[in-house]
């Protein structure tokens, strides 16, 4: 197995990581580590006084954050029915009753559809990757087209209880900004309308961090001997 490749100096290769990931020693960096995903490989930032044992423990401890970071932005389809039947309980007092949740990649131009007459829900793939708070925004949007197939002010007054709804649309309107469809027409992306656009700007600058990952140390790393 090759083993990860290694900047700023430094020689030899790391034990037990997988193919793919490039370690970046750092001096300006000293109290935190950071990973993030580059296309097919995965980059580690750390301090260049770390230890060749410190570096591989942060090494394998960033990989395995950045694993679970990417299992709960694309869960399984089991899991996804598992979290709407759960959002349906705490924020619709369990009145939507999906009867399952898919992942399709033929919706471009919606995030979320449903049909209301057998409870199915599907999910553009596009969320995948999103931050789960916008992904349980968009469950729960669908849940609610369960129950009322408009966007009437019954329909929207469903979704009062989730603390997240403004911001998670004005992410989704940051997306569509980000991907040059600034204005997309209600009615063909469904879950947007004008009241998302005043949150485009910061949800672009947060949309760029979302799958990156980032500890700060507890105390600097002993500078060695």
């Amino acid at each position: 197995m090759r083993k990860p490749s290694r900047r700023a100096g430094a020689a030899g290769s790391l034990p037990g990581v997988e193919d793919g990931v490039e370690v970046r020693r750092s001096r300006r960096r000293t109290r935190t580590v950071s990973a993030y995903r580059d296309g097919e490989r995965t980059v580690v930032l750390v301090p260049a006084r770390f230890t060749r044992a410190e570096e591989h423990e942060w090494v394998q401890r960033m990989v395995a954050r950045l694993e679970a970071a990417d299992r709960r932005r694309n869960p399984h389809e089991d899991v996804l029915l598992q979290r709407a039947q759960e959002l349906s309980r705490r924020y619709l007092d369990d009145l939507a009753h999906p009867s399952s949740v898919v992942w399709v990649d033929n919706q471009l131009n919606r995030w979320g559809s449903c049909t209301p007459a057998d409870g199915s829900i599907r999910l553009s793939t596009r969320l995948q990757g999103m931050p789960g708070w916008v992904l349980d925004y968009v469950l729960l949007h669908e849940l609610a087209h369960l129950l009322v197939p408009t966007h009437s002010r019954h329909f929207w007054a469903l979704l009062e209880a989730y603390p997240r709804t403004e911001r998670a649309r004005g992410f989704l309107a940051g997306t569509d900004f980000a991907a040059g469809r600034p204005d997309a027409p209600e009615g063909v992306d469904d879950l947007l309308d004008d009241e998302g656009a005043d949150e485009v700007g910061v949800a672009a600058l947060e949309a760029r961090d979302t799958s990156t990952e980032t500890v700060v140390l507890d105390a600097p790393a002993r500078t060695r001997r």
